[in-house]
């Protein structure tokens, strides 16, 4: 009987995978829309903004990320803002104006940014593909890998796109 061997190519090409996937943030997100806390829902009054918020507990934000929205068209002054954050400040582990969505993204950036790649010095890398992610994301992984890596590529280790060889 033949005996066939199968070898691996793609482990035998010795090209290492960075998945951003891996850097994804895993705290819970959430939204606080500060309108809720607006005379009539469009005006900031002093009185009546201090009274809103300490009504609130504050507490339901323990160990999340918050991103203060106004879903009105309302101009809110810089020290409503600072109000909420003395606030919030004892419970949450990130806070911004913007949407969950945008903080997301904010707070993916920051970990790949200060992820530890020395791993990758002087090797084959790609950075594999997936339509779930932001394409900034994919910026800022080349701009991190490039001075690092001896080729940098995207895809999957089987049929990646050069993208950098030196």
């Amino acid at each position: 009987m033949d005996q066939k061997i199968f070898i691996n190519k793609a482990e035998a090409s010795g090209i290492i995978a960075l998945d951003l996937s891996d850097y994804k943030p895993s705290l819970d997100i959430v939204e606080l829309d500060i309108r809720d806390h607006l005379f009539m829902g469009m005006i900031v009054k002093e009185k009546e903004f201090k009274e809103s918020i300490a009504a609130v507990d504050f507490s339901v934000y323990h160990e999340k990320a918050v991103g203060i929205v106004c879903s009105t068209d309302a101009i809110i002054p810089p020290w409503a803002f600072m109000m909420l954050m003395e606030k919030l400040s004892p419970y949450v582990v990130y806070a911004d104006l913007n949407n969950a969505e945008t903080i997301r993204l904010d707070l993916w950036k920051r970990r790949l940014m200060y992820a530890d790649l020395k791993n990758y010095k002087n090797q084959k890398v790609v950075v594999r593909a997936s339509t779930d992610h932001d394409p900034s994301l994919y910026l800022l992984a080349a701009g991190l890998l490039k001075p690092l890596v001896k080729t940098l590529m995207y895809g999957e280790i089987g049929l990646p796109k050069v993208i950098f060889k030196s």
